[in-house]
């Protein structure tokens, strides 16, 4: 029965997915539109970001955004910090998260849910603890339990915690709670960077 149970919610979970994601890449469009012009315009093609993010179980999938920061290098060829190559339309859509609203194709064609730990780099895998790692058992999320308890305005050992809290309580109606969480954060623009940056600050590992 537990098994079942589980099963029928990932499913309900997977076709909210798809039909929330389908129904938000029509009504928003024009406002895709918008700021892929923004983008262009302002910082040059591409203007898309594609990086390569682990997914469920670890497995590797490519994570779209729209472009936030200009290419920038010092004259050894090494990029600028991103304080000085995140501008005045980076920091806008950072701070609104439309720069995430790409990523409605990654919940469209399954690489990511709505709701779900965040995507993080490929080079953190070998720093999880065991129990860090569990953050890839479920599909990586838009928004998630630790976005809406802090975002990055909290450390990386916390956000952790929370992304493990939900793998182990995660439920449809929790799912709801999250969304409807997550606009008030962006509409309030609640922990978008962590204190002195001007995003978040590298895992560089923790306790084992």
């Amino acid at each position: 029965m537990a098994l079942e149970r589980i099963g029928r919610s990932l499913r309900l979970k997977r076709s909210f997915d798809i039909f929330v994601a389908a129904l938000a890449l029509v009504l928003l469009s024009p406002v895709l539109l918008a700021v892929g012009i923004a983008v262009r315009l302002a910082l040059g093609p591409p203007v898309l970001f594609r990086q390569t993010r682990p997914g469920l179980d670890g497995k590797p999938f490519i994570v779209r955004k729209f472009r936030t920061m200009r290419e920038a290098s010092d004259e050894h060829g090494v990029p600028l910090p991103d304080e000085l190559r995140l501008g005045r339309l980076g920091r806008f859509l950072r701070a609104t998260s439309l720069d995430e609203l790409p990523e409605l194709w990654n919940v469209l064609v399954g690489d990511m849910s709505l709701v779900g730990p965040r995507p993080l780099l490929m080079e953190y895998l070998a720093l999880y603890s065991a129990e860090q790692m569990r953050r890839h058992e479920v599909r990586p999320g838009i928004t998630g339990w630790a976005q809406v308890n802090g975002r990055n305005a909290i450390s990386w050992e916390r956000k952790f915690e929370l992304d493990v809290w939900y793998v182990d309580h995660r439920s449809f109606l929790l799912d709801l709670r999250i969304l409807v969480m997550t606009v008030v954060r962006v509409v309030r623009s609640d922990g978008i960077v962590q204190p002195g940056h001007v995003s978040a600050e590298r895992f560089r590992g923790g306790l084992r």
